[in-house]
């Protein structure tokens, strides 16, 4: 049996994490194998080193893509939750995935800059105003929304408990 890759895409503060742990506690619930690549676990063990370049952003991409490609052949459901800047980058992600075989299902966790910078739990958004932080998505660095996400969850406007839901519909179909 083959997984699938969910890849939740967004601003810093947009709810992806949080989506991402909340649709892997309902698909455990359910029996299913999940994993969750996290932004901040992958920056820590899979891309020490790199940078925030738009070289290294893309690497940071293809390095979760590629564990999440290898963890989905092996019928796990990965849920990737990762700013992933660039569309460019997780379009190619999406065309590997398909070449082996792997559904892809991009998230869209869209929220405006002012909500990502109001939630802040780590303070990065005041870091990179004072400078302490170069290059910052979504400030200094562009962030390109998807052109066509299979879901599009609006974490303004909605529940935690919707955009799982519309997850976890997409997963279904």
């Amino acid at each position: 049996m083959t997984g699938t890759v969910i890849w939740l895409t967004g601003l810093s503060g947009s709810g992806k994490s949080t989506i991402a742990r909340a649709a892997e506690a309902e698909l455990r619930a359910s029996g299913l194998r999940v994993e969750v690549l996290d932004g901040d676990a992958i920056r820590e063990e899979f891309s020490r080193g790199l940078g925030y370049s738009k070289l290294d952003r893309d690497e940071n991409v293809r390095r979760a893509g590629y564990v999440a490609g290898l963890l989905a052949h092996h019928g796990v459901v990965v849920l990737v939750a990762l700013i992933s800047p660039y569309r460019a980058a997780r379009n190619q992600v999406r065309q590997e995935m398909a070449a082996a075989g792997i559904p892809f299902i991009e998230v869209f966790v869209n929220a405006p800059l002012e909500i990502c910078e109001s939630r802040d739990p780590k303070g990065l958004y005041q870091r990179a105003r004072r400078g302490e932080i170069p290059s910052f998505t979504g400030l200094e660095d562009p962030y390109e929304p998807p052109l066509s996400p299979e879901v599009e969850c609006r974490t303004d406007l909605e529940t935690v408990e919707t955009c799982v839901r519309n997850v976890l519909n997409a997963l279904k179909s």
